[in-house]
């Protein structure tokens, strides 16, 4: 009986490690894989209720909410500049990140919560031209987008 509470405790804790959410890590860079001004990675598919944590690897960034590119309902968030934030995204659907003094140079990112609904999502076209040739660029690449 002494074994047996120790095997069902180590048990019950495998089983809630599995459902427990995940923590991504992005970067924002100066300079990095895709260019300038950007983050890595630029996509990032997760669960409802994954968090992602925004990293100022380099100073003058943050990461905000594009509410251009928002899923309804879902809080917008809004990091400080040369601060990590940590996001959690509930709400299923496409989101749009930008760092703020850095948009119009382009410096975006997709985050796909949950499945994606299957049609290719449309950019607004009230953004910058960079930060559209970027979101469009990310859409083109990433399969599960489409």
């Amino acid at each position: 009986m002494r074994l047996l509470f120790p095997l069902l405790l180590f048990c019950a804790a495998l089983l809630c490690t599995s459902a427990q959410a995940e923590i991504h890590e992005v970067k924002m860079l100066n300079r990095g894989a895709g260019g300038a001004m950007v983050y890595e990675p630029d996509y990032l598919s997760i669960a409802p209720g994954d968090t992602v944590r925004f990293i100022p690897s380099q100073s003058g960034h943050n990461a905000a909410s594009l509410p251009a590119l928002w899923p309804a309902g879902a809080p917008p968030f809004m990091g400080k500049i040369n601060q990590q934030i940590e996001q959690t995204f509930d709400t299923p659907g496409l989101y749009g990140i930008q760092c703020l003094p850095h948009l119009a140079m382009g410096m975006v990112m997709l985050i796909q919560v949950g499945a994606s609904n299957g049609s290719t999502p449309v950019m607004p076209t009230a953004l910058p031209e960079r930060a559209i040739q970027r979101l469009d660029a990310i859409v083109q690449r990433e399969e599960s987008l489409k």
